[in-house]
């Protein structure tokens, strides 16, 4: 047994502050969902007039995107790194400047909020040149990447005591939170030099125009990152919470803790393989980030591997020990524990969607899907899979251990089954149309595929367009049970120890950490993720800046032509 827990209080204010990261998230996501299944609504030619809001597809998909894929994430990793840091290491993160981090990413995440649903920033999730944006969206997004990277500045001094004081190696939450923030933190100092440097700038007009080569493989250094930022905090839900939460142990510590060593290696160096369509990169570089793509793969097959062995000891220590017996030991409808099927739903979308990007890392199999509706299928599978379902979880975790709230368990428990089923009638129909008809992603489907009066219209995709539908309700529909479970508890009394207590799992590994040093500090890890980059990243750099004899002017999307 490695990592004890026991009991640990929560200072009132680090709380309130967790609780109030989480709210906002969660209150945030129900305009990130909604946009989504007006997306679904658009792209299969249901629906051609706005929402309700007055958003045109742009913004909608814009304001999809962005609080999705960012301002959700973002809110509630920094909120579970906050409690993971309070409950393993014994020790209070700074409450002077968690506050000052919480005021940034709210301010940043409202200036950027304003400019979107007012539709003055329709640049999507993937925001570079020659797409432009009120000034205050960048400033806001900004303030919001800002505001992430104070905890995890506040965390180091408190590894540094624990280091001294314990003389033990780091808990392995621990080293998973560190391990997620710190390729946070490179990924984004890339599109901070994006944003200030030429972005922010270009939209203010004080350059006219913009290198949008150099913009976009900035963006890309931090875009893909970007998942693995998702990733890890759920990585350390598979890894600590769920071998507990099903009755067994974690299989190996040594394979958790490499794993989140070897992501912090091979997460930065692989953004290209999103330009092989570049005309300005040279095919030396491209291949480059084809070969490190590839290696990125190789902590999640691990995890694959681990997670598996940790849940078939699990029902093992239950008495099944056939070939696949262990799968029916799993507490799939038990309401005490609720939050296991939003893990393991999650880890077999994980599945498909990772065979499915293995397409997008190869360089002759991405020109046939490139910028068609496959990469959305396929990103739906990833990120709306175990990243979804594991936030989900995490904010009802935290609301219920942190905040001491009662959840209603047994709406909660049909989640992620609603969710899951909803996500694969969304997503293959997607990466069908993409890869077999070369259906567009991004552009608005009112030239649908299914609508009779384009001139792309394409009977055969009917029941495509159907299964689509369904996804997209069946989503909502749990998406709206999720809202329901949590904002009944986000409002209910807390329990009466709530204000003394909180709990986490203990880490119990079947194999424990061996004590190697090296996996138990990120300097040497750190030294070859600088070197990888510099390999990767330097000759794509000198790439776009020798290929691109002149800039851009800006060009919002619902403009016809360029702002000059």
């Amino acid at each position: 047994m490695s990592n004890e827990g026991g009991m640990s209080g929560m200072p009132r204010a680090l709380r309130a502050q967790i609780l109030l990261l989480v709210g906002v998230a969660i209150t945030l996501l129900i305009l990130g969902i909604y946009h989504g299944f007006m997306q679904v609504l658009y792209r299969t030619g249901v629906l051609r007039a706005s929402s309700f809001l007055g958003l045109s597809y742009y913004s909608g998909l814009t304001l999809h995107g962005v609080v999705n894929a960012i301002v959700f994430t973002t809110f509630l990793i920094v909120a579970f790194g906050q409690a993971v840091m309070q409950y393993y290491l014994k020790r209070t993160p700074s409450i002077t400047w968690g506050w000052i981090a919480v005021f940034l990413m709210l301010f940043g995440t409202v200036l950027a909020a304003i400019t979107v649903l007012t539709g003055k920033a329709e640049v999507l999730y993937t925001f570079y040149a020659p797409l432009y944006a009120h000034p205050l969206f960048y400033i806001g997004a900004a303030l919001l990447i800002v505001g992430s990277w104070i905890p995890f500045f506040t965390w180091i001094p408190l590894i540094q005591r624990w280091r001294r004081e314990t003389n033990a190696p780091l808990p392995l939450p621990v080293l998973g939170m560190m391990a997620t923030f710190i390729v946070w933190l490179v990924a984004t100092l890339a599109v901070a030099v994006e944003v200030l440097v030429f972005l922010i700038p270009w939209a203010l007009r004080l350059t006219d125009q913009v290198n949008v080569p150099l913009t976009r493989t900035l963006f890309w250094f931090f875009g893909h990152p970007l998942v693995y930022f998702w990733l890890l905090p759920v990585y350390v839900m598979y890894y600590v919470f769920l071998p507990r939460m099903t009755g067994g142990k974690l299989f190996s510590e040594n394979a958790a803790r490499l794993v989140f060593m070897l992501f912090i290696v091979f997460s930065v160096p692989v953004g290209v393989h999103h330009q092989y369509t570049e005309p300005g990169l040279s095919t030396s570089v491209k291949w480059i980030h084809t070969a490190l793509t590839f290696l990125v793969a190789v902590p999640s097959l691990i995890t694959a591997f681990t997670v598996a062995a940790s849940l078939e000891y699990a029902g093992w220590q239950k008495g099944y020990k056939s070939l696949f017996g262990w799968i029916r030991a799993l507490p799939w409808f038990n309401a005490d524990q609720y939050l296991v099927p939003y893990m393991t739903v999650g880890l077999l979308l994980f599945i498909i969607g990772g065979f499915t990007g293995v397409v997008n890392a190869s360089y002759s199999l991405n020109l046939i899907v490139h910028n068609t509706s496959w990469i959305p299928g396929h990103f739906h599978l990833t990120v709306g899979g175990p990243v979804a379902l594991g936030l989900l979880a995490l904010a009802l975790y935290l609301l219920e251990t942190v905040g001491g709230k009662p959840i209603s368990k047994k709406a909660a428990l049909w989640v992620p089954y609603l969710w899951g089923v909803g996500m694969l009638c969304l997503s293959i129909p997607m990466m069908v149309k993409g890869v077999l008809y070369g259906e567009p992603r991004r552009t608005n489907l009112g030239l649908s595929y299914v609508n009779p009066e384009s001139p792309f219209y394409k009977p055969e995709l009917a029941g495509g367009a159907f299964a689509e539908i369904t996804g997209g309700i069946l989503l909502t529909i749990a998406a709206i049970l999720f809202f329901y479970v949590f904002f009944k508890a986000l409002f209910s009394a807390a329990r009466k120890d709530a204000d003394i207590q909180f709990e986490f799992p203990t880490v119990e590994a079947y194999h424990g950490f061996s004590g190697l040093r090296w996996l138990d500090r990120f300097t040497p890890w750190i030294i070859i993720l600088l070197i990888l980059i510099a390999i990767a990243y330097i000759p794509a750099l000198i790439d776009v800046m020798q290929a691109t004899y002149s800039g851009a002017y800006p060009y919002p999307p619902a403009m016809p032509v360029p702002i000059k």
